[in-house]
């Protein structure tokens, strides 16, 4: 098994028993996780191995706040404590955390019935709402590193980025069908920009503490209702409509790259009661994020960048997506507002 854990040590640290099997989980970009069966129980075994989020201190934070949510009703599967109290398990240098196995599945918007997107709505505002009576005052807490800055991107940057992708994809060689559809979508880009670039939004709405990757992945289902929000890795504090937003455009996106508008305005309307936000900060955050996903190319950054690959299948709906938004922008701030 490749990037085996140290299993006998951290059983140690659990007191878990002795594993009889330990099996990778495949769904995640960002972590390696394990479904672990032991002679004590079923576990999920968490391997934080990305830099950006794999300090223990900030991991040992995460958990706490996942116990309080535990506490007041939220869906979640707080993480176990060793026989030391702590619930980080430190070996060799690398950070692991040990949380109870949740049988559930996945959904995405497609399999969601409009109650259950309302379901999901209420779901994420709660969260929300109760990260503000367990976490820290928000004038105390820098905000979080991560993919999503307050400050808007810079469309100059942006072209300039536009270009250097250009690059790469003129210097693969040989062309594929992925640079094919690179080319087509950076030129697109780089025109839908020249004509935008007056529509730069100002800094983000307000903020508050927020999951930071809500979308179908990080949420797991037992029958037709939420089981456990899991990947915490990204609590921090954001603009919170925001986050409500970007959950809408990955949940309920369509393969064609188009947007399920009646679901995504009954999730909306959810939201806003549960987590006591306004039509206007929803209507701003439609905005910002449309605006980010213009100047966002993260994923061909990977691919060109990086040589990563993991997020190409995601590509041609996300990229088409951003065209649509921009052409039906006026009725996606509808779905969210009205």
């Amino acid at each position: 098994m490749p990037h085996a854990p140290p299993l006998n040590a951290l059983l140690r640290q659990y007191g878990a028993g002795s594993a009889l099997a330990c099996e990778p989980v495949d769904q995640g970009l960002l972590n390696r996780g394990y479904r672990l069966c032991t002679t004590r129980g079923r576990y999920f075994l968490k391997h934080h191995f990305d830099p950006d989020t794999a300090d223990p201190v900030a991991i040992a934070r995460q958990h706490r706040a996942t116990q309080r949510l535990a506490d007041l009703g939220v869906p979640v599967a707080p993480p176990l404590a060793g026989r030391d109290g702590r619930t980080v398990a430190v070996v060799g240098g690398h950070a692991y955390a040990l949380h109870p196995w949740i049988d559930g599945r996945h959904r995405h918007g497609g399999q969601l019935t409009a109650g259950q997107c309302t379901r999901l709505g209420a779901l994420l505002g709660a969260v929300h709402a109760c990260l503000e009576r367990v976490m820290p005052p928000k004038r105390h807490t820098r905000p979080a590193a991560g993919p999503h800055p307050v400050e808007s991107a810079d469309p100059a940057d942006t072209l300039t980025l536009i270009d250097d992708l250009l690059g790469h994809v003129h210097r693969h060689r040989p062309p594929d069908a992925f640079d094919e559809l690179a080319r087509h979508r950076l030129l697109e880009r780089r025109a839908l920009l020249e004509q935008h670039a007056d529509r730069r939004p100002p800094r983000g709405g307000p903020t508050g503490w927020v999951h930071g990757d809500f979308h179908p992945f990080n949420l797991l289902y037992k029958g037709d209702a939420p089981a456990a929000i899991v990947d915490w890795d990204r609590l921090g504090v954001q603009p919170r409509a925001e986050e409500a937003v970007r959950a809408a455009a990955i949940f309920f996106v369509r393969p064609a790259g188009t947007l399920d508008l009646p679901k995504i305005r009954a999730y909306a309307r959810a939201y806003r009661r549960s987590a006591g936000a306004t039509a206007e900060e929803l209507a701003a955050a439609v905005h910002r994020v449309w605006w980010e996903r213009l100047n966002d190319f993260w994923m061909l950054r990977w691919h060109y960048e990086r040589g990563d690959t993991r997020a190409d299948p995601q590509f041609p709906a996300a990229s088409a997506l951003v065209v649509w938004w921009t052409r039906e922008y006026d009725a996606v701030c509808g779905a969210f507002a009205e």
